[in-house]
């Protein structure tokens, strides 16, 4: 018994078995991509491409349209010295750089989607979309 516990308190040991089977591991992983016939334990994991685009994909999206993101509407923005926003106080008027009548952008998560104009519902300020960004124009944007 005494031998036995003697192999596994030895940190070689051990190190060495694990090694083993991650080189075990890599090698049926080549193998395979090399076009090899090895039977390799994790075969058919993961469903071709080609069968991907089922209606199941479909459903699939339904995941992630709970999923809550940060929509910001931005009316203006303006720098100033920290002097100067020491010495704000109720009433005060910050001017930002937006023109009145301008249309304001709608951000979500920090990207630019929209713009549109406010408007007032029952006491309530809203926004209305004037313009949509489309995908092209936002890759386009991230490019730059």
């Amino acid at each position: 018994m005494s031998d036995l516990m003697q192999e596994d308190t030895q940190p070689g040991a051990t190190v060495s078995n694990n090694e083993e089977m991650a080189m075990d591991d890599w090698a049926a992983a080549l193998a395979e991509q090399n076009g090899n016939d090895t039977p390799v334990a994790s075969a058919g994991v993961f469903q071709p491409l080609s069968k991907a685009a089922t209606p199941s994909t479909r459903n699939d999206i339904e995941m992630i349209l709970d999923i809550p993101v940060q929509m910001t509407v931005e009316l203006g923005r303006t720098k100033i010295a920290i002097r100067n926003l020491l010495q704000l106080a109720q009433g005060s008027v910050v001017e930002l750089d937006g023109l009145a009548g301008e249309p304001m952008d709608v951000l979500v998560n920090g990207c630019l989607i929209a713009q549109g104009e406010v408007v007032v519902v029952n006491d309530k300020f809203g926004i209305r979309l004037t313009d949509i960004i489309t995908p092209s124009e936002r890759i386009r944007k991230l490019n730059r």
